[in-house]
């Protein structure tokens, strides 16, 4: 878990500077940025999805996906979560839900989450997760000072997430091939796409019950490819 620690580590401390900055940046400065926050996003999900090997497989992730998502409600447990950390943190910022979740999908849709999380759980040292803390920090400074102090406990979902994945990573070694990884990076940069749209206000799509979208992505490319 020393990987994922200083993952969260990173993002805390760019997170910080972010809040700094945001307090003496002008509210047209932060809405440009946010934008551009947007713009990257789409672009990222875009070179992650066009990586797929099956769009058969994308197509039924992303339905059967959002079907699961939504029958769970995860959109309304991750509020949840959100109204009971901003109670923590004292927080009067309106966007303390938003800025957990776009923060923490950002983290960790890419294939670095996923390879890092097996490099580390398989007992090598974690380049790939001191490598994503640094990429991971520097964007922290640009997401807080655009979406405010939920971005810092974006932190609680990824230790859970991505920590979970280096613990399990023994157990799953056999199954999480170089197929199965890409058609969950693959699925999870449309993911990061839906959440673009959002940021930017173009349709605002519930990116967060997709999440079993990923699952579905493991399990076809392991029953079928």
């Amino acid at each position: 878990m020393f990987g994922t620690l200083v993952n969260a580590a990173a993002i805390l401390a760019g997170g910080l500077i972010g809040l700094i900055v945001h307090k003496k940046t002008p509210e047209k400065l932060i809405k440009i940025a946010f934008q551009g926050i947007g713009l990257f996003t789409i672009t990222l999900g875009i070179m992650m999805a066009i990586k797929v090997d099956s769009i058969l497989f994308m197509i039924f992730s992303i339905i059967l996906g959002g079907i699961t998502g939504e029958l769970l409600k995860i959109d309304s447990l991750m509020d949840r979560l959100g109204e009971r950390l901003k109670k923590i943190s004292r927080s009067e910022n309106s966007q303390f839900s938003e800025g957990l979740v776009t923060a923490f999908l950002l983290y960790c849709m890419g294939s670095m989450t996923v390879l890092g999380a097996i490099e580390e759980g398989l007992g090598s040292y974690p380049n790939l997760l001191l490598a994503k803390s640094v990429l991971d920090g520097i964007a922290s400074i640009a997401l807080a000072s655009t979406l405010g102090v939920g971005v810092l406990f974006s932190i609680v979902p990824l230790v859970i997430f991505q920590g979970g994945l280096t613990l399990f990573a023994g157990s799953l070694q056999t199954y999480l091939t170089e197929s199965v990884i890409s058609e969950i990076s693959a699925t999870g940069g449309l993911l990061l796409l839906g959440l673009g749209i959002s940021i930017l206000e173009i349709k605002k799509i519930k990116t967060i019950n997709m999440i079993p979208a990923l699952l579905f992505a493991a399990a076809f490319s392991l029953l079928f490819a």
